[in-house]
């Protein structure tokens, strides 16, 4: 059952609690990047993992099966972490790829290539000569981002959106985020079926392990909702934010801030 932002318990003050649910099992972590392993910024290439965050992450994979699930385009996700031994699923999971010789390489939505484009191209139409908007076109979906857009200027890209949107219905969806708007492949598949799939195609899903998802957007609900009842999640973010407080969550635990996030990561590769 979903609960309110506001009412979830943080992971390390109540980490008495999550090590219960641990116990006897082995967990396997999957982890957003943007707002989890690094803050929210706005310029999207300016998201650079720190050293401390990446050697905690690097710790944990020597100990368990650690995964990044991103919206960015898998590569691209791949060169900020600098690590080279993580599982990474990009563009919300459309994208995989695995280390060990690319056994894990599930790409989808390679069909609809063309529709994408001429998204790509009508949003820059539009978007280009508004100052502070930002197209970032990816392998399997284009975002707008509006971040630093006036506001009087943003209902502009709204538009723009719905009406793709509306000439395509059978063909796309968006996917609304931290003040961007994600145009995708209207298939049944997001974070949550990656993560899902994922712990099939890795041998994870036996009683003995625990999956744990950490993230912070809208689009990490997916996989919230995915592990409810069989898993751990961990929503990043302050809940004294008005815009994160009243929502509701299937995650089950609270880091406020990218120094929980990584102080959780140490005390779980201990």
């Amino acid at each position: 059952m979903a609960t309110n932002i506001g009412d979830l318990p943080n992971a390390l003050t109540h980490k008495d609690q999550l090590d219960k649910q641990l116990a006897g099992k082995k967990p396997a972590l999957f982890l957003d990047y943007d707002g989890t392993l690094t803050p929210i910024v706005d310029r999207p290439e300016d998201a650079i993992i720190s050293e401390s965050m990446r050697e905690a992450v690097k710790a944990l994979a020597d100990r368990c099966s650690v995964c990044v699930v991103s919206g960015r385009d898998r590569p691209v996700v791949q060169q900020l972490m600098g690590v080279d031994s993580l599982i990474v699923a990009g563009s919300h999971g459309f994208d995989i790829w695995s280390p060990d010789g690319g056994t894990l390489q599930r790409e989808m939505g390679a069909e609809f290539a063309d529709v994408l484009e001429e998204t790509k191209a009508r949003l820059h139409a539009v978007m280009d000569p508004i100052e502070g908007a930002l197209v970032e076109p990816k392998k399997a979906s284009v975002a707008a981002h509006y971040r630093l857009v006036a506001d009087a200027e943003r209902s502009k890209v709204k538009d723009v959106v719905d009406a793709i949107l509306a000439d395509h219905p059978d063909r796309l969806k968006v996917t609304p985020g931290k003040m961007v708007f994600e145009i995708q492949p209207k298939i049944e598949w997001d974070k949550g079926k990656a993560v899902l799939y994922l712990l099939e195609a890795l041998g994870l899903d036996t009683p003995d392990i625990m999956p744990m998802y950490m993230g912070d957007d809208h689009t990490d609900e997916h996989a919230f909702e995915a592990l409810h009842g069989r898993g751990i999640g961990i929503f990043v973010g302050r809940a004294d934010d008005p815009e994160v407080g009243k929502r509701t969550t299937y995650a089950h635990y609270i880091l406020d801030s990218m120094a929980e996030v990584e102080q959780f990561l140490h005390s779980l590769a201990t």
